[in-house]
């Protein structure tokens, strides 16, 4: 079983974007990816119904387990994190997954295009 996050990050002129590029470039991202049990960290731009991209960034976040989520959250990253999210002044909306152990249905691959 895993478990994946999806945090969408919200802010103003811009402040979404500079900090998912200021987590980038200060390779907190790549520590992130280097913890043990991270399968995925990864940031998106969402575009909204005119095709532009908007002040929001969202993070898929996916860990083997919540032990793995637990560490995460008591590693010195978070005071990073939070540092960050409060320099930007971002709000997030979190949404929570745990995989699916069967799979994907017989029914829903002829949907899939490979």
């Amino acid at each position: 079983m895993s478990i994946t996050v999806n945090l969408h990050y919200t802010g103003k002129d811009g402040s979404a974007r500079k900090f998912a590029q200021e987590m980038i470039s200060s390779g907190t991202v790549e520590k992130i990816r280097a913890e043990k049990g991270n399968l995925r960290y990864e940031y998106y731009l969402p575009f909204n119904a005119a095709g532009e991209a908007g002040d929001e960034v969202l993070l898929i976040d996916s860990w083997e387990s919540q032990e793995a989520i637990d560490a995460h959250h008591a590693s010195p990253m978070m005071k990073t994190i939070a540092a960050l999210r409060d320099k930007y002044d971002l709000h997030m909306t979190v949404e929570r997954f745990v995989s699916d152990e069967n799979g994907v249905p017989e029914a829903d691959k002829d949907f899939i295009r490979k």
